[in-house]
């Protein structure tokens, strides 16, 4: 285990390798997380994901909602850091967080930057039809993810990857890339390099709201559209008076269907878009389970339209 003093900031699922494998390598003296948070049906507090991690190996934590609250500065003073590793913390650091740490704050972030700067890279790069997204290390400042570069590793984005399992291999990869500059950067045998200003793209924090679909777009929009959004917040469309979930879907390059208009085709729920017809593979009916496309149709005998 190495002698630097680390001070780790994360919250969700993307944040455990990283954390995990910082407290397998180096001395973790703190982690900061979010706070507990109302969660599912019956909206109970739920602890982020880091925060149990952080419990289970033993380290102290703190659970801000903000940084500027009363006491978190003195906290970070007293755990004295070499350098903060940051991996989707969700809060933003001021400068004099920045500047605590003699080596800075290092951050993982889930994309190739400056491409898909901002809050949600990875559902960005599924929904814009990207084929290769990545993982950055870089050395924060004051700006959202403008920082210098210290490392960068690609990873394809395969027809079927949604957020969850792309975002299962980026915080695999940013843990393993992080580990394996780490000791470079901090003997001073790395130099961050600056961000290309004129190749810099934004991704900003989504909202529930934007989930629904809106067949005025194209078919092959909005399948991207379902796998970008999936798990959170979630694609979904207006069925029967109830909102219809989507999961899977395929495109049929056709316009057989007008725009917006149900039908079945081959066994599946089907509806026209502006360019092609889209094909509803895994649905969850409202207060029903995740079921195929065509179990969903034996019990929905309305949904053709046409």
């Amino acid at each position: 285990m190495m002698e630097y003093r680390i001070v780790f900031m994360g919250s969700p699922e993307f944040a455990l390798p990283t954390l995990e494998l910082l407290a397998r390598n180096y001395y973790v003296v703190g982690v900061v997380t979010q706070p507990d948070r109302p969660s599912g049906r019956g909206r109970t507090l739920t602890a982020p994901p880091v925060k149990v991690a952080a419990q289970q190996l033993g380290i102290e934590t703190i659970q801000p909602s903000r940084l500027k609250e009363a006491g978190v500065w003195e906290k970070l003073v007293e755990w004295s850091p070499d350098v903060i590793v940051v991996a989707a913390f969700g809060q933003i650091l001021r400068q004099n967080v920045l500047d605590l740490p003699r080596y800075g704050c290092i951050n993982v972030h889930a994309s190739l930057l400056p491409r898909w700067r901002g809050a949600a890279p990875i559902q960005a790069a599924i929904l814009h039809g990207d084929e290769v997204s990545g993982v950055t290390i870089m050395k924060m400042d004051a700006g959202i993810d403008t920082g210098p570069i210290l490392a960068q590793r690609s990873t394809p984005i395969q027809e079927d990857d949604d957020a969850e399992s792309l975002g299962k291999k980026l915080s695999d990869a940013g843990a393993e890339l992080l580990i394996e500059v780490l000791p470079a950067y901090l003997r001073g045998e790395i130099v961050p390099q600056p961000q290309d200003e004129s190749q810099a793209t934004y991704a900003p924090m989504l909202n529930k709201e934007e989930g629904e679909l809106n067949f005025s777009q194209s078919a092959e929009y909005l399948e991207r559209k379902i796998r970008a959004f999936f798990p959170w917040p979630g694609a979904y469309m207006m069925w029967d008076g109830q909102w219809l979930k989507i999961k899977r879907a395929s495109v049929l390059q056709q316009n057989s269907i007008p725009e917006g208009k149900r039908s079945v085709i081959d066994g599946l729920p089907a509806i026209g878009t502006a360019n092609g017809v889209l094909l509803l593979r895994e649905v969850q009916p409202a207060g029903k389970r995740w079921m195929s496309g065509e179990e969903f149709l034996r019990g929905a005998r309305h949904w053709r339209e046409i």
